[in-house]
């Protein structure tokens, strides 16, 4: 099996930007576990989509959606608990 690759949607990338310094290393670091396991302990699937999973970085939750078949991981939102799952498309 081969190995995923991390593709970032230009708007979770303005999301990263604005958290605080020390967790944006601690984001970095948990999207970067997701190539060797997309599915990690304490990942859950967002109820209403097919390919969404979300994972916990202490009050910070990270969107993303796993491509099998081209081996691609689309990280989609990055934001605090409380604003993660509004206006989701």
């Amino acid at each position: 099996m081969g190995s995923y690759k991390i593709r970032w949607k230009s708007s979770a990338r303005k999301e990263l930007k604005k958290l605080p310094k020390d967790v944006i290393l601690k984001v970095i670091d948990a999207v970067e576990d997701l190539v060797k396991n997309p599915y990690p302990t304490g990942c859950r699937k967002i109820i209403g989509a097919e390919i969404t999973y979300r994972i916990r970085v202490g009050n910070y939750r990270i969107l993303y959606s796993v491509e099998k078949n081209n081996l691609i991981i689309l990280i989609i939102r990055v934001s605090h608990r409380r604003d993660v799952y509004k206006n989701l498309p």
